[in-house]
């Protein structure tokens, strides 16, 4: 079959979209988003994420809230005295606010990732993906009033999201986790949980990593090579890395995961408004192939999802993607 194509998950929200929400209106933009891919010839489509989009939480495109605002025992009003308790734990000072505060067992309220991945289902035949944000990130917006420890939160959102995961026909069921690779000490707890999602993906289990995109800035520090145990340890078929922005420098650190862990290679840099060429694409799976097995390369991918950039930016970059898997394909047939 070769390499594949496919987007990490989020699109540019379209104007009209955010000006004037509506069921339909969420229906047109999932499929404008779903045959801008098939036209470019994306070989696995996402819906762009648009159905968690949240009006009233623009800077995470519903990353976070979108999943932990409607669970059971889990309260969105925060108090002053919540902040104070957030605010003094230094692990997040990467937001202002909890995401939510945790009163109780966690239970899957009126969260429905089945339901909601349907209407995507229904937009298009190609092979499709759904994307869902880790246990490790939730637990660490978090505000915990119960659990006493991240490690037993992240457990209880994890059996929550896995429960629904296994009900969802994707072909590919992808996990991202944004927040680890700047916290590489906690991965043993960390893959526990992610591994409770992933077990239970009836289809193909997918992992995404970045270090971070807000602005097109890197948010976190950190390195491939301190988390080969993790990655090693996952039960996917492939593992999504940001590698086109940080260089190729980490290529032969690669070499270490585990065999039996196949990669998409982030060959498209989203924190840049260059659009990369052809050329450019095609050179960085070949030093990649030659670093680590040709056969080790599941997909091509940008690093991250587009959301934060131009609908126009982001068009030419999928197309650009397709047109430079295409032209190392060819090279070496």
């Amino acid at each position: 079959m070769g390499i594949l194509t496919t987007v990490v998950g989020s699109y540019p929200v379209p104007d009209w979209l955010s000006a004037l929400p509506s069921e339909q209106a969420l229906a047109d933009a999932m499929a404008v988003v779903i045959k801008t891919q098939e036209n470019a010839g994306i070989d696995l489509l996402a819906d762009g994420e648009l159905g968690r989009f949240d009006i009233n939480h623009p800077d995470t495109n519903g990353m976070i809230e979108y999943f932990v605002r409607p669970l059971g025992n889990v309260r969105s009003d925060i108090s002053r005295a919540d902040l104070d308790a957030f605010r003094r734990d230094s692990g997040m000072s990467f937001r202002a606010r909890p995401s939510a505060v945790v009163d109780g067992p966690i239970e899957e309220g009126s969260l429905d990732l089945p339901h909601d991945f349907s209407l995507a289902r229904s937009l298009t035949k190609a092979p499709l993906k759904f994307t869902l944000t880790g246990p490790h990130m939730l637990c660490k917006t978090l505000l915990d009033n119960h659990y006493g420890s991240r490690e037993a939160l992240c457990a209880a959102l994890a059996d929550v999201l896995a429960a629904q995961v296994a009900e969802i026909d994707a072909e590919v069921v992808q996990v991202d986790e944004a927040n680890l690779p700047g916290h590489p000490d906690e991965w043993e707890w960390a893959l526990n949980g992610i591994n409770r999602i992933l077990k239970k993906v009836k289809t193909t289990p997918a992992v995404h990593l970045c270090f971070g995109n807000y602005g097109g800035q890197t948010i976190q520090q950190g390195s491939w090579e301190q988390l080969i145990d993790y990655l090693s340890g996952l039960h996917a078929d492939h593992v999504l890395l940001e590698l086109a922005h940080r260089g190729n420098w980490e290529l032969p650190r690669l070499q270490a995961i585990d065999d039996k862990i196949r990669f998409g290679l982030g060959v498209v840099d989203i924190k840049s408004n260059v659009i990369e060429s052809a050329e450019d694409i095609a050179r960085q799976i070949e030093e990649t192939a030659a670093a680590v097995g040709i056969e080790r390369i599941a997909y091509v991918n940008p690093d991250c999802g587009f959301w934060m950039l131009k609908r126009s930016i982001a068009d030419r970059k999928i197309e650009a993607l397709v047109e430079g898997r295409d032209l190392f394909s060819s090279a070496g047939s």
